[in-house]
């Protein structure tokens, strides 16, 4: 079995629920059973209460959602397991006494939720409780029906809005059960997911090869329809629309261009917010390249399985009225704070500040030396490809493991720069871009180091281009950046070897026994940095680049 944090496997559905309510004074508890009430369930006589739930595990879902605007109270099961028929019976009971004006039970449509919560409609009703009951699938990954239908996934969310917003609004049972009904039928969703999840106590459902991705998969841990190659993500997004609006398929959602839609970019619980992210764009470009408007986005967890690696994406269509209930303000917790503007149609982006012109006359001045420096730049970004992997192997002994990924990553953005157009005429102009472009692109502290070295060697090269500026300049540089680069190089000074970078190249080696006073390295043994730090070996291997150019051009 996988690891999990809890007690027992028995307790964690009502520990988890427990910790909800503990810290949210907005919900109680209803005594007894694994029921979730808003705390001022006696404010809402007169107005029709909203009940859902489900098994436990797809948190936030569904306490999260409890609140002003959005549902009164929620009936869990234990992980992946309907609620038990005496807890929903209980929750009915406590709404109804608060003197509300009717529930509706909000259901998923899986076998047996609708058999348990349809038992305990029934026996309300003959205790003259007025309930009725919403079954929602918003499933889009089946292409021919089954008896069964489509089975109710994240959309359902959606569903506890819209319908908490009809309800705060004080409209009647019958009028909010109708509505639902028709919103239920402008839904779709689909997932995608890298790996399954595992209940608390036993194995993963299923198993995923390394370079497989499972498509249109449930939230329990069921198996999807489709196994696809692992793809970049603006190919699985568009797997994921052109599946889910497909005409042919029997339960697609009839999205097309001029559509407007509010798009849920769910997490199915063990995404990370980066690939979230990725996604989200992803989702937006391709939905406005077909000419349909989203005019809302929610990204972020609502309906998760457990620790499932995977995302699935809900596409509502929506008219005004309908916005204006997604738009209704609410108290549940797990409801974002989402923006009442379009997502399509507004300027996304503002134009950057241009760089300062080069000073008068600076063309002349260095010309000769900025076409060296360009030799050099495109054979630094050669040596730093090929140290890619070497740098990586070095820094996973001693931090994250992306020394060389973060050297590589800037020398693809020199690359890119140098393509773009011709690099300005004077050094101090070429040093100070570089600077930024690094700040920019390489990232990390590397890229703070080499920005800060750069800006401070640039500043004695506006005046004069000969060889004492070119020394004042380093000589400013190193003052400025106290990191590696400074370290080596005062290192090289110290021997009486001609070749800077044959001391740069030995003071990197002997870096492997030195004891690191900061960065991730200062938090590991000491003992296990047995090799050199891989910043001075890339610094070496940038000065040896250097001089092979130079001695190459005759300088």
């Amino acid at each position: 079995a996988s690891k999990k944090l809890v007690n027992s496997v028995e307790g964690c559905a009502d520990e988890a629920l427990a910790g909800l309510v503990a810290c949210n004074p907005n919900l109680q508890l209803l005594q007894g059973h694994r029921v979730a009430l808003r705390s001022d369930l006696d404010s809402l006589k007169g107005r029709v209460a909203l009940l859902s739930g489900g098994g436990s595990g797809h948190e936030p879902a569904h306490a999260g959602f409890i609140g002003k605007g959005m549902l009164t109270g929620v009936i869990a099961g234990a992980v992946f397991a309907s609620p038990a028929v005496g807890s929903i019976l209980a929750a009915i009971r406590a709404v109804a006494q608060a003197g509300v004006a009717g529930t509706l039970l909000i259901v998923k449509n899986y076998t047996g939720d609708r058999l348990n919560f349809g038992i305990a409609r029934e026996q309300a009703r003959a205790e003259g409780i007025t309930v009725e009951m919403v079954i929602i699938g918003d499933d889009s990954a089946f292409t021919v029906l089954k008896k069964a239908g489509r089975r109710g996934l994240c959309g359902t969310v959606l569903i506890h809005k819209v319908a908490g917003a009809m309800a705060e609004a004080g409209m009647g049972l019958e009028e909010i059960t109708k509505r639902v009904n028709t919103v239920a039928q402008a839904m779709g969703t689909v997932g995608v997911s890298l790996s399954s999840c595992s209940v608390p106590g036993s194995k993963p459902t299923f198993e995923l090869a390394a370079d497989e991705v499972e498509l249109g998969l449930g939230i329990h841990g069921e198996a999807g329809v489709q196994r696809v190659k692992m793809a970049p993500v603006d190919q699985i997004v568009t797997l994921m629309l052109d599946h889910m609006t497909n005409a042919s398929n029997a339960s697609h959602v009839p999205v097309k261009t001029g559509s407007s839609v509010v798009l849920v970019v769910n997490n199915l619980g063990g995404l990370s917010f980066l690939e979230l992210g990725i996604i989200a764009d992803a989702t937006v470009r391709t939905l406005e390249g077909r000419g349909v408007k989203v005019a809302r986005a929610l990204v972020g967890t609502f309906m998760s399985a457990l620790e499932m690696a995977g995302v699935s994406l809900t596409l509502l269509l929506v008219d005004e009225p309908l916005l204006k209930l997604i738009d209704a303000e609410t108290t549940a917790a797990a409801w974002p704070n989402v923006a009442k503007v379009s997502v399509t149609g507004r300027k996304r982006s503002r134009e950057a500040p241009k760089e300062p012109q080069e000073a008068p006359g600076a063309a002349a001045a260095g010309g000769v030396a900025s076409q060296r420096m360009v030799l050099v730049l495109e054979r630094i970004c050669t040596t730093l490809l090929g140290l890619e992997e070497h740098l990586n192997a070095l820094d996973r002994a001693a931090g994250d493991g992306d020394c060389g990924t973060t050297h590589s990553r800037a020398a693809r953005a020199i690359q890119g720069w140098l393509k773009e157009s011709p690099p300005p005429a004077s050094p101090a102009q070429v040093l100070s871009r570089l600077s930024v472009l690094l700040l920019e692109k390489m990232g990390g502290s590397s890229g703070a180091l080499y920005g800060l070295f750069l800006t401070a060697a640039a500043q004695p090269l506006k005046a004069k281009t000969d060889l004492p500026a070119w020394s004042a300049a380093m000589d400013a540089a190193l003052c400025l950046a106290p990191g590696t680069v400074q370290s080596q190089t005062s290192r090289a000074q110290q021997k009486s070897t001609p070749a800077p970078p044959q001391s740069a190249e030995a003071a990197a080696e002997a870096t492997k026994n030195m004891e690191a006073g900061a960065g991730r390295a200062s938090y590991i043994s000491s003992a296990r940095l047995d090799q050199p730090d891989p910043g001075a070996v890339a610094a070496a291997a940038i000065l040896r680049a250097i001089l092979e150019v130079l001695q190459s051009q005759g300088a």
